[in-house]
């Protein structure tokens, strides 16, 4: 059965707790996500794995998901994103990152590896020029135009940073990472009432985003005081 070869696979992983740091036990079982990685390719299609996302077992959904975010495609991007509403915290969690991966291959393989050389220069006006390059050649890298939103939010063109995170959404309408960024960028022009509906955009796609929990708590409580779209006050981010 698929699923007894996945699960075995899944447990030759030293076992991932739902409060354990994703990044650092990858980190530590490297060798032996490679091995998971390389058993899966040699065993499952792209498309069986989200299926299994499905199945009724727990541990079969972890590994699964688990799975989808070290070879799945952009093809796995609605089904990855249906698993944040997983019942299990693990899964959910596993989820999150797992779109991250698939976002940061939604180009080429080139194309992907340019995205990342692009980002490692910083802040700096050639990582603008890159991006630009970038989305002039792919203009349905929906990561790109979020990585541009991300390098105009940081270097105070907040305007600039709302329509590529628009831009973002429109390719992607899972992007739970845009329509935060889509909400910082409203508050820092103003715009509550747009803020707050960009912010309860992403946690209706992210029910896992506290801090945006909190964000969307206090932009209400300062919209029903004073009833203003364009209230001064900014709560931070």
């Amino acid at each position: 059965m698929p699923r007894s070869v996945l699960l075995t696979l899944y447990d030759r992983l030293p076992e991932l707790q739902p409060g354990d740091d994703e990044d650092l036990w990858a980190a530590g079982v490297r060798e032996a996500m490679r091995d998971f990685r390389d058993g899966i390719i040699a065993r499952y299609t792209e498309g069986t794995l989200q299926r299994l996302l499905s199945f009724n077992d727990v541990r079969t959904r972890r590994a699964a998901v688990l799975a989808l975010g070290l070879i799945g495609t952009m093809e796995s991007n609605a089904a990855v994103a249906a698993a944040l509403h997983d019942a299990d915290l693990l899964v959910r969690r596993l989820a999150a990152d797992a779109l991250w991966e698939l976002w940061f291959r939604g180009g080429t393989a080139e194309q992907n590896q340019r995205l990342r050389q692009a980002l490692r220069r910083g802040r700096t006006p050639r990582t603008r020029q890159c991006l630009d390059a970038l989305i002039r050649e792919a203009p349905q890298f929906a990561e790109a135009y979020n990585q541009r939103a991300i390098w105009f939010y940081q270097n105070g063109e907040y305007a600039r940073a709302v329509e590529d995170c628009q831009q973002v959404l429109r390719l992607n309408p899972h992007h739970y990472a845009a329509a935060a960024g889509l909400g910082q960028c409203w508050l820092k022009l103003g715009r509550l009432r747009a803020a707050l509906h960009a912010f309860r955009t992403a946690l209706a796609i992210n029910p896992d985003l506290d801090d945006v929990q909190e964000i969307i708590s206090a932009l209400e409580e300062a919209l029903e005081r004073d009833g203003s779209d364009d209230d001064p006050i900014t709560p931070s981010p």
